[in-house]
């Protein structure tokens, strides 16, 4: 079981023909001389119980088969078990996914053939994990890129619009810089209170979120810091005009906006429904502090 990997595979990842990769997939795997077990998710956050049933039956090897959404839920079933140390676990990606945003950082292909040679190198990185506690005391981790505000709006219109791609992120935010309304927000960081008219306040590990925008800058996936953007009273316009800002990462530059490196933040909005998202899913609403737990989890990059 120790060199064997266990596959969670999302059958409905990146609205495509999943049957006939599902057979790619096999095939290379067999090909590759990969000792594998599987299971396909049935219903929403089933990756959870999924990982946690195969890390008490000994695996330790794990590869998620879908988008972001399926890593970032895979990774919760990591950090929620108490079998093992997370850092025993090592998690690879053959991403199917709209977005797959988190493979953007480490240049991990999109190609299926591509990504099972990486996971037959199995270089791996110890990657910090974030940690998100909700108002009701509700815990959710994240791999990628978290927030609150603007974002979390945007991801709640996102599935009605994910048939388009990964432009759909762009169609999203756009929609929705319409009528979301900006809300008033106390931030705390590194014992500073900040208070201001925001649109949303971005914290990351690695770089990118949106199908391939920029939020965070010189981020470094294994410091033990979240990368924190405050984009503050930013209009349509300005989203329109600094467009290839957002996919070039020079946003952050924005005079409407500020960065910060912490390991924690305190956000708490004037609207309690506010929305959050990690990962690019709805998590809950109100307010939240994001810590976060240094070289948790193995995943293997190119």
């Amino acid at each position: 079981m120790l060199n064997s990997w266990f596959i969670i595979a999302n059958p409905i990842s990146g609205n495509h023909n999943f049957s006939n990769k599902w057979k790619q997939i096999q095939l290379l795997l067999n090909n590759s001389n990969i000792n594998y077990s599987f299971a396909f998710t049935l219903f929403s956050k089933h990756e959870i119980e999924l990982v946690q049933n195969a890390i008490q039956k000994g695996f330790r090897n794990i590869i998620s088969i879908g988008g972001d959404g399926t890593l970032h839920h895979v990774v919760n079933g990591v950090m929620k078990q108490r079998y093992v140390k997370t850092s025993d676990i090592t998690i690879a990606v053959i991403p199917l996914g709209t977005g797959n945003d988190w493979i953007k950082t480490y240049s991990i292909p999109k190609n299926i053939e591509k990504a099972i040679t990486i996971i037959n190198h199995k270089k791996t990185i110890l990657q910090d994990i974030g940690v998100i506690k909700t108002k009701s005391q509700i815990y959710s981790y994240f791999n990628n890129i978290a927030g609150i505000g603007y974002d979390g709006y945007t991801v709640k219109r996102l599935k009605k619009l994910k048939r388009f791609g990964s432009i759909a992120y762009l169609l999203s935010g756009l929609f929705s810089l319409l009528t979301y309304q900006k809300d008033r927000f106390k931030i705390i960081i590194n014992n500073n209170e900040i208070e201001t008219t925001s649109l949303m306040t971005v914290f990351g590990i690695c770089k990118f979120s949106g199908g391939g925008m920029k939020f965070t800058g010189n981020v470094n996936t294994s410091d033990g810091l979240l990368d924190i953007s405050i984009i503050k009273n930013i209009t349509f316009f300005d989203f329109i005009y600094n467009i290839r800002k957002l996919y070039s990462g020079s946003i952050i530059h924005h005079k409407k906006v500020e960065t910060y490196k912490s390991n924690s933040i305190t956000v708490i909005p004037q609207n309690q429904e506010t929305l959050i998202q990690a990962d690019g899913e709805l998590i809950g609403n109100g307010t939240i502090t994001v810590t976060i737990i240094k070289e948790a989890i193995n995943f293997v990059i190119f």
